[in-house]
């Protein structure tokens, strides 16, 4: 069970979250969370989940694999954060995390009670539409707030619109 969500209380507002994979539907999902948190004076918080179970090596090798997964993350949420700044002209927050991207959702999510909506971009390569748009269909209990799936034939223009 989720803990009730704080964002419309005095002292809180409500956050849109976008998830950076890497894909280029991710950014997508990012202008359109960064859209409507500007839009609504919301807030937007961007998460980056490392993967777990790659560090499985002898100590020294895993931390330093560690290490540079999470410098490779912090590069990768700076120059995500630059361009929402850049383009829409807000500050996101940035979480990294690691382990399975679905549970660091969830736990970001029952950390961060003003987190409201969950964005996500539906990609269209022959292997479906990624693993985390998948991971919702059919099954209302995935995530513990609404979902916007993004059609990943929108231009930034149309999501404008939209917003």
């Amino acid at each position: 069970m989720v803990s009730r969500r704080l964002s419309r209380l005095e002292g809180h507002r409500r956050k849109f979250m976008a998830v950076i994979d890497g894909t280029p539907e991710c950014e997508k999902a990012v202008h359109y969370a960064g859209r409507r948190a500007q839009n609504s004076n919301g807030g937007l918080v961007l998460l980056f989940v490392i993967p777990e179970g790659d560090f499985q090596q002898w100590l020294g090798v895993e931390q330093i694999m560690r290490a540079e997964a999470r410098e490779e993350a912090e590069a990768v949420m700076a120059k995500a954060a630059q361009k929402v700044r850049e383009t829409i002209g807000i500050d996101p927050e940035v979480v990294i995390r690691e382990g399975t991207a679905s549970d660091e959702i969830n736990a970001a999510i029952e950390e961060d009670r003003d987190i409201a909506i969950l964005v996500l971009a539906a990609g269209s390569t022959k292997e479906g539409p990624g693993p985390l748009v998948t991971s919702i269909a059919g099954r209302g209990s995935a995530f513990p707030i609404p979902v916007t799936v993004l059609p990943d034939t929108l231009t930034n223009d149309e999501i404008d619109a939209l917003c």
